[in-house]
């Protein structure tokens, strides 16, 4: 994933190239079965993830020296396995989270130039999960498939790919089985809390709600979590009495007999 995104032409590495006076987004080149190549989407119609994307604000060190953009090839370097990571978190399936990886990075691209220095990763929390609403909301249902062994579609690297990086630390099929029967707005507000672990206000602030509503989508997506891995709690061993519990002792009775 990173070398696709970072997979500029030559042009671009040089700086961004222009198309009738508007910044081009670099094309990305992605593995086999991978999304397409992304180019501008500007004539796209601005969702809630792009409102986010070109309106996120966040506490400023006011003391802190000019804050100076980083690189396309640092960020993405730096950013990109977190991403992703969140993504596979809340599509369930590679082909989902590589899509909204790309798109992630095509708004980050695109709004750089507009980001209030702040906390980056809050941003991109944002981003990453109002596109992942977005696209929910676009295909009325989203696919939910089985975690697949998909080692011999990673791009090889000398780094660890963002696939690599989550398979490390990825729920077993189980666990993430359950979190995908959760609804969307459900599903984001436990992994933004139990597993990025951002604060209710942080979340409120990501996903643009009340919180009293992220509470709220906490407890019962938590509540429908416990209930759908309730089969994975040890079973609790019934209560005997001693003399039960001697009667299954091989050979008990016939000593007793015998005394």
């Amino acid at each position: 994933m990173v070398g696709a995104l970072l997979d500029t032409t030559r042009a671009d590495r040089g700086g961004a190239a222009t198309t009738g006076g508007r910044k081009a987004f670099p094309r990305l080149r992605v593995p086999s079965g991978g999304p397409r190549s992304v180019t501008d989407t500007a004539d796209r119609p601005q969702g809630a993830a792009e409102a986010a994307a070109t309106t996120a604000t966040f506490d400023t060190d006011p003391g802190g020296a000019a804050w100076t953009p980083p690189s396309w090839e640092e960020i993405v370097s730096t950013h990109s396995a977190r991403v992703y990571r969140l993504a596979y978190r809340l599509t369930g399936n590679q082909h989902d989270a590589e899509d909204l990886t790309q798109e992630v990075f095509v708004r980050v691209f695109r709004s750089l130039s507009t980001y209030t220095p702040g906390t980056f990763e809050g941003w991109l929390h944002r981003i990453t999960t109002n596109l992942f609403l977005d696209m929910v909301r676009r295909r009325q249902r989203i696919r939910f498939d089985a975690l697949a062994d998909d080692a011999a579609e990673r791009l090889p690297s000398r780094e660890p790919s963002p696939a690599q990086h989550f398979s490390d630390t990825h729920f077993d099929a189980d666990v993430q089985q359950a979190l995908d029967t959760l609804q969307p707005e459900f599903r984001a507000a436990v992994v933004l809390c139990d597993i990025e672990g951002l604060s209710y206000e942080e979340i409120a602030a990501t996903l643009g709600v009340k919180l009293g509503t992220v509470r709220s989508r906490i407890h019962r997506g938590r509540s429908h979590l416990r209930k759908a891995l309730k089969h994975r709690e040890p079973a609790a061993r019934p209560t005997r009495s001693p003399a039960a519990v001697g009667a299954d002792v091989p050979g008990e009775s016939a000593q007793r007999g015998r005394s």
